[in-house]
């Protein structure tokens, strides 16, 4: 008997190589980022408690291409999922930009007030579709920064303004609004900036201090024009291979990270625009009248973004009366 020891301890170790699971994750966010990092630290606790079995490896900075090609590279394997702002999942499910909606949000009150209700239903929409996710995380507001103060839609139209590529539904917003703006990969905004080929830009301002660009505008309009935030996500075909009891262990860790990382992210989003002010850009405040008159023109875009399928009525019908509600608790 004990000749065949030797045996079963092959076998063990044979059927924890055969059980055990990488995941290989993509994302766009630098390495070294906040989002990176957790990630990384979660990682590492998930194979602890897996004893070995389960782990996360990260691919930054966008070394496994955009959002097409890692989507291209998960269904043929090599990939598992990537870390994403949510737009990217857009063509599963398009119902996710609805939090996008332009001119929704006026503070982050009401952007908690809204995940509140949609985040779960959201999260079910895509795991239906396939993807599972683990919460998402707060990319903080986007807002016009330009060379020249911009307080007017009509302003604004005197604007060079970037919108990234391969982006239709910010496209259609700008189009919406009578906008012709200049698209460019995120790689080549510096320098348009530096050249004057574009003299504004919409960006998150931890976007815009991370990438330099703040240094080339004078100007941040005082109004949020999109909320944007992001999230992980982990193919089905991949991680419906994990036991029950590992897919449990998994996502108590990144629900739990994630959920940490949410809260970090919003207090740095929050840093990241007085930062701007304090690097010497200008706030530019509207008028109630200059606010209420561009939100006027949102609804403009929400037909726009209905009628060419960027979100559906249902989904808009809902994120808007979440919205009315808070407003009417919290006159």
């Amino acid at each position: 008997m004990v000749t065949y020891r030797w045996l079963g301890a092959l076998l063990a170790a044979v059927s924890l190589s055969v059980n055990a699971m990488e995941f290989k994750v993509s994302t766009l966010y630098p390495d070294g980022t906040a989002e990176v990092n957790a990630l990384k630290r979660a990682s590492s606790q998930i194979q602890a408690a897996t004893d070995g079995r389960v782990s996360i490896r990260v691919y930054p900075g966008g070394v496994m291409g955009d959002d097409q090609s890692v989507e291209r590279r998960i269904r043929i394997g090599q990939l598992h999922g990537a870390l994403v702002q949510t737009g990217a999942l857009s063509a599963v499910f398009p119902d996710i930009q609805v939090m996008n909606a332009p001119f929704a949000f006026g503070n982050y009150e009401e952007v908690d007030a809204v995940r509140a209700v949609l985040d779960d239903d959201l999260r079910q929409a895509l795991k239906e579709r396939g993807y599972h996710t683990f919460g998402f995380v707060d990319g903080g507001f986007a807002y016009v920064m330009s060379r020249s103060p911009v307080a007017t839609v009509d302003t604004l139209k005197q604007q060079k303004l970037w919108l990234p590529a391969n982006d239709p539904f910010s496209e259609k917003v700008a189009r919406s609004f009578g906008l012709s703006p200049i698209i460019l990969g995120i790689s080549e905004v510096l320098t348009a900036l530096q050249t004057g080929t574009i003299d504004a830009i919409i960006s998150p301002p931890a976007a815009a201090l991370t990438l330099q660009w703040f240094a080339r505008v004078n100007h941040v309009t005082d109004l949020p024009l999109i909320y944007t935030y992001g999230t992980l996500y982990l193919h089905d075909r991949h991680f419906s291979r994990l036991s029950a009891d590992d897919q449990a262990i998994v996502t108590r860790i990144l629900e739990q990270a994630f959920a940490e990382l949410d809260q970090n992210s919003r207090a740095n989003n929050r840093s990241a625009y007085a930062a701007l002010i304090n690097q010497g850009i200008e706030e530019v405040r509207l008028s109630a009248e200059q606010t209420d008159a561009i939100r006027s023109n949102a609804q403009a875009a929400y037909r726009i973004l209905v009628d060419t399928g960027e979100f559906t009525q249902p989904w808009l019908d809902r994120f808007l009366m979440a919205l009315a509600d808070h407003r009417q608790a919290n006159p």
